[in-house]
Order: C-alpha cells, then sequence, then structure tokens
C-alpha cells in the first residue's frame, strides 16, 4: 500500500516539475485558435525578442534567487543603464579633470555602463553579505537609488535619437537591438542571439563548475556551506554583480531597439524576472531551480502578454492575470516542497 501511494506522489511529482512546460503547450494552442496571427514567422520572432529582454533579467535572478535571495534593482538598472548611454552618445562626457567633452565610441560605451552596473551589483552584495541587511530591503533601497538617479541624469527627459554621428565616431548603436543575422530565409535578432549565448553562459556556470555548486550549496543551507569552507559572502557578491551585469545587458538591447532612452524603462521588469523564474520551478527558499526552468517561464510569461495583447484584452486585466499566475505559481512551489518531504518521508518508511 505505501508503495503504491509513493507511485502515486511520484506520478503528482513529474506533473507538478513538468507544469510550466505544460502550461506553455497550453497557452500557445490556446492563442493559436483565438489569436490572429499569432502563429506566424513574424509573430514568432517578436515573442522570442519580448522574452530575450525580460529572459537577461530572469538569467541574473535565478542565480540570486537560488542563493535564497531576490533583487529588486534590476529594473531599475535597466533604466539607469539606458540613461547613461543616452547621455553619453548625445551629450558626450565631462570629466573632472578636462576642461572639453569627450564622445566614447559604441563599444568603450558599452563597457562603462557594464562596470557602472556591476558595481551597483556589488553594493548590494556588500549590504546584503557584510552588513546582514535584508535581500529584499536591500535591493528595495538600490531601486529607488537608481531610479531617482535616472530621473536626475535628464531632469526626468528622454534622450532620444540615439544614432550617433559619423563625425563624433559614435556611429552603430542601433545595430545592438535591431540587427539581425539571416537563417533559413528568416531574419533573427542579435538580441535573441545574445539571451542564447548567456543563457548558455548561465547554463555552463550552475550545471559545470564549482562556483555553480557553491551557488547551491548557500542556497541549500548556508550555515553549512559556510562551515563546508564555501566563501558564502563572495557568492552573494558574484550573483548580485550578475544579476546586475544582465540588467546592463538588457538595457543595452532595448535602448537600442528604441533608438531613445528614457528614465521610466524598466519599471515592474524584475516583476515579470521574478515570475519567469518562479514559473520555471526555482524555489524562493533558495538551493533549488535550473536555467532551463526560467527560459520556459520565460516563455510562458511572454506569451501570455503578447497572446493577450493580441486579442486585444485590457492591459489592467493583464496586470491581474499576471498577478494570479505569479501567486498561483508560488502556491504551486510550496505544494511540490510539501510533496517532495512526504514522499522521502515514506521512503524512510519503507
Amino acid at each position: 500500500m505505501a508503495g503504491k501511494t509513493v507511485k502515486n506522489n511520484s506520478l503528482g511529482m513529474i506533473l507538478l516539475k513538468g507544469r510550466t512546460f505544460i502550461a506553455l503547450i497550453i497557452l500557445v494552442i490556446f492563442f493559436s485558435f483565438c489569436a490572429p496571427n499569432f502563429t506566424t514567422a513574424n509573430s514568432i520572432v517578436l515573442m522570442l525578442r519580448h522574452t530575450s529582454l525580460y529572459g537577461l533579467l530572469a538569467l541574473g535572478m535565478t542565480l540570486v534567487i537560488i542563493t535564497g535571495g531576490i533583487d529588486l534593482s534590476v529594473g531599475s538598472v535597466v533604466g539607469l543603464v539606458g540613461m547613461l548611454m543616452g547621455g553619453m552618445l548625445n551629450e558626450g562626457l565631462r570629466l573632472p579633470f578636462m576642461s572639453g567633452t569627450i564622445y566614447p565610441n559604441v563599444p568603450l560605451i558599452l563597457l562603462i555602463v557594464a562596470v557602472v552596473a556591476i558595481l551597483i551589483g556589488l553594493v548590494s552584495g556588500l549590504l546584503i553579505a557584510y552588513l546582514n541587511v535584508p535581500a529584499f530591503i536591500a535591493t528595495l533601497g538600490t531601486m529607488y537609488v537608481c531610479r531617482g538617479f535616472a530621473m536626475l541624469r535628464n531632469g526626468g527627459a528622454t534622450f532620444p535619437n540615439l544614432l550617433g554621428s559619423e563625425e563624433l565616431g559614435n556611429l552603430g548603436f542601433p545595430t545592438i537591438g535591431s540587427g539581425s543575422i539571416t537563417v533559413f530565409g528568416l531574419d533573427i535578432p542579435y538580441a535573441i542571439l545574445i539571451f542564447v549565448v548567456l543563457a548558455l553562459l548561465s547554463l555552463f556556470i550552475l550545471k559545470f563548475t564549482s562556483l555553480g555548486n557553491q551557488i547551491y550549496a548557500v542556497g541549500g543551507n548556508e550555515r553549512a556551506a559556510t562551515l563546508s569552507g564555501i566563501k558564502t559572502k563572495r557568492i552573494k557578491l558574484f550573483v548580485y554583480m550578475f544579476s546586475a551585469l544582465m540588467a546592463a545587458i538588457c538595457s543595452m538591447i532595448n535602448t537600442s531597439q528604441l533608438r531613445a532612452a528614457h528614465p521610466a524603462a524598466g519599471e515592474s521588469w524584475e516583476m515579470n524576472a521574478i515570475a519567469s523564474v518562479v514559473l520555471g520551478g526555482t524555489s524562493m527558499s533558495g538551493g533549488i531551480g535550473t536555467i532551463g526552468g526560467t527560459i520556459v517561464g520565460a516563455l510562458v510569461i511572454n506569451v501570455l502578454n503578447d497572446g493577450m495583447t493580441m486579442m486585444g484584452v485590457s492591459s489592467f486585466w493583464q496586470q491581474v492575470i499576471r498577478g494570479v499566475v505569479i501567486v498561483v505559481a508560488v502556491v504551486i512551489d510550496q505544494l511540490q516542497a510539501s510533496l517532495q518531504k512526504k514522499i522521502a518521508l515514506q521512503l524512510r518508511n519503507q
């Protein structure tokens, strides 16, 4: 009798673990019938492009949540990085020790904002790892600071027409977000390729390096990880710096696509990233999660968003539905954890 119960629970566990993929299939089938042009090649590429933006934030968020933390600042980092790039492209860079203004080329601009983002992640990591500030509070504070500086950069105004000029040597910025490569007659945006490469990098870190094992160990049991010799504070610094870097790359792509920088860019994007991660099976308690699951979760969120838009669903109702999806995902995550404990207990009693 006990063996039958374990078998039934195991079937339930398989369904729970595959819940996000099952949900994705159901959504694709539903919108294929209900939303016009949903399955056309152009619509699919557009959805993948949207997924690449939220997906980049979700990659960094996955590592953070696996350690048992949270990063609420990524959306604001997107806005701040965009404003910094817009300022350097349109107004140049004024250095304190120079009388004039320099106009960095595009690669140098990208390097500068990447470093700034990493430093923001470092600040969050230091607050959390060394000053024991709860991750929610530390990154909430960072979120407001970054958004405030984004607003201050140009008095709340947009930097438009980020095309650069040949005279200043800063052409080429729009190519990052709007450029593409043709594969079998289909134009694949660089944004999707960048996301795929960084997803593979994140997968490699988590599955095939000692760093990945240590990230899981910190989230599973931080005290045990510390006692086993793992530098838990350094691991926390890394994941928050990595998360901020992913937000910077997301901003590079988004700002390049729009060819404009707005200080409100990225607002609430952290919620989509968190939803993607949780839907993908990463436990909010830490220690459990995969990059593959996060990618499927990001696809679910963006198929849902784009499908509802194509159906003409009100943006207000879209917010309600996304909120319900997040709550349901967390409830199912708790159900999965409870079922795993029950199976382990039954196996010990056999």
